[in-house]
């Protein structure tokens, strides 16, 4: 008897001292975590990212076992005490973060539906509807501006072409991998969902939010600048097509806005698609009809204009202008999240942007060579009059189909950030329980629609706006924030070549967008000093 009370004692003091022990590795763990020391991929790390509404002493970094076999512990006993669970009966906090992907949602919808079944419920898209997504963001109406940008630049100016195609398909798909842990069987899961999700998961925990705003407003201001331009350049193309008519540039960009306010209605990826698919084929009619009047041309080529100098001035406008055509990092998490076989991500990313630097180069050196020092902001108001129109209608046709990603988008960053995260949220959900679209949420949508059109009216730019939005936002959502998410989130696993290229890419990247961002911003204010029109 006396043994085994002995042994009783024994085993509860060293149960003891092991929890105690556990405990303060934990701490040590999540200590050096917090101060972003150690990033967040061992047992105690994960456990402390995951139990972040439990009491301090376990927020400090209690393991992901201990956290499990109290919960197995509960649900076995009929349910105990809090333990760290909400009134809904989850994890509240950054579940996500668990490595082994099996925690709860971080939200769920009015009915109780998680965000799962609701991502399940949703229609998936194959490998070739996200390429055509991809492609109609990079081969979009901004290739219009392309010859300008070799105009200013030269064989530099193409050699930037394919370095940009080749640096945005690399950080397309280093943020995908940041949105991926691996299990205990090294299998890799899909933990995050969006950028955002990537951005708090670096600034986090000393500032878990602060990354999700940057992103967030960068994201905005990317996306309805998109949007801007389309309307910018339908509004120029009509205008330049039918220029004996008396309708001014602005009033057809009313025409085009109001061609556009359906977009309102959109309800999911599925029905973008099939535009992205339509504009493809329009650009590849609009390539055709254009490239097939230069080659009438070729005889008079002006091949001695194209030289390795600069323009020192112009110039960074013109990287900003190259750089913009090929933003699709914002797009990119939701679609690989929304193909029916994620694992094509890669393949479908290297022939788009391969497709992309060819199109591109051969287009923008084709009509440079057509027109030399001529040469325009929109490429095809150097057409004759006659074929001018007929491009300019596909052009515009291209770009009024192109306006519902871009908006789609803006629409689902800010209703995301404003009106979906629950007790968080600043504004109601603009979603009914039904999961209708209420008639105060459509009007936001109609107001999106119509501040475009006004910032269009105001700022009718196309070239000085793409190379402005290209240099603030476009260089940092396509070269500088994925190669610093990387490096943070994936440190230990790099080898040295992908860290040399991450590094380069943030410092080339921050180089060329200050620059381009200051001399587009001298470029407007002298447009408007001056009172020039395109």
């Amino acid at each position: 008897m006396a043994t085994l009370i002995r042994s009783k004692l024994s085993n509860k003091l060293s149960n003891a001292a092991t929890t105690v022990t556990n405990k303060s590795q934990a701490k040590v763990s999540g200590m050096f975590a917090r101060m972003g020391f150690q990033a967040a991929t061992d047992e105690e790390g994960l456990g402390f990212a995951a139990c972040d509404d439990l009491d301090y002493d376990h927020r400090q970094g209690m393991q992901m076992d201990i956290l499990q076999r109290a919960a197995d512990d509960k649900a076995e006993g009929g349910g105990g005490g809090d333990g760290g669970r909400g009134d809904d009966g989850g994890l509240d906090g950054d579940s996500h973060y668990q490595r082994d992907g099996t925690g709860p949602s971080r939200s769920s919808s009015k009915d109780g539906a998680s965000n799962s079944d609701q991502s399940e419920a949703r229609p998936k898209i194959t490998a070739w509807e996200a390429g055509w997504n991809v492609t109609n963001a990079i081969q979009g109406m901004f290739v219009l501006g392309l010859p300008y940008a070799i105009l200013h630049g030269g064989y530099l100016g193409l050699f930037l072409i394919i370095f940009a195609a080749v640096v945005c398909c690399y950080t397309g798909k280093i943020l995908i991998a940041c949105l991926y842990e691996e299990d205990e069987d090294g299998r890799p899961v899909r933990v995050r969902d969006s950028y955002v999700d990537i951005a708090n998961a670096c600034c986090a925990p000393r500032f878990p939010a602060l990354g999700g705003h940057v992103v967030n407003v960068a994201q905005i201001i990317e996306l309805v600048m998109t949007c801007i331009l389309y309307v910018v350049v339908s509004g120029n193309l009509m205008y330049n097509s039918f220029p004996s008519m008396p309708v001014s540039q602005k009033s057809w960009a009313i025409i085009a806005t109001a061609a556009l306010l359906p977009c309102a209605f959109l309800k999911n990826l599925k029905a973008v698609s099939k535009f992205s698919l339509l504009c493809t084929l329009a650009h590849f009619v609009i390539n055709v009809l254009v490239i097939a009047y230069c080659l009438s041309r070729a005889r008079v080529w002006a091949w001695d204009k194209v030289k390795f100098y600069i323009d020192v001035k112009k110039f960074p406008i013109s990287i900003g202008i190259i750089v913009f055509s090929y933003t699709s990092q914002i797009f990119l998490p939701s679609l690989e999240g929304n193909m029916q076989k994620p694992d094509e991500f890669h393949c479908m990313m290297n022939w788009t942007h391969i497709a992309a630097c060819i199109l591109k180069g051969l287009f923008a050196l084709v009509a440079y060579l057509t027109w030399a020092d001529a040469t325009k902001e929109v490429i095809t108001d150097n057409l004759p009059p006659g074929i001018r129109a007929v491009v300019n209608l596909f052009l515009v046709a291209k770009a009024l189909l192109s306006y519902p990603l871009p908006f789609f988008a803006a629409v689902e960053v800010l209703e995301k950030s404003l009106f979906r995260e629950g007790g968080r949220a600043f504004f109601p959900d603009c979603y009914g329980d039904d999961g209708r679209l209420k008639s105060w949420g459509l009007s936001l949508r109609c107001g999106l629609v119509v501040f475009t059109l006004l910032m269009a009216i105001y700022v009718p730019h196309f070239a000085l706006l793409m190379g402005l939005t290209g240099s603030l936002t476009g260089a940092g959502l396509c070269f500088l924030l994925p190669s610093l998410f990387h490096l943070k989130l994936l440190w230990r696993k790099l080898q040295w070549h992908q860290v040399f290229f991450d590094v380069a890419i943030f410092v080339i990247g921050g180089i060329c967008s200050i620059s381009g961002f200051i001399h587009s911003m001298e470029g407007l204010v002298e447009a408007f000093k001056y009172n020039i029109e395109e």
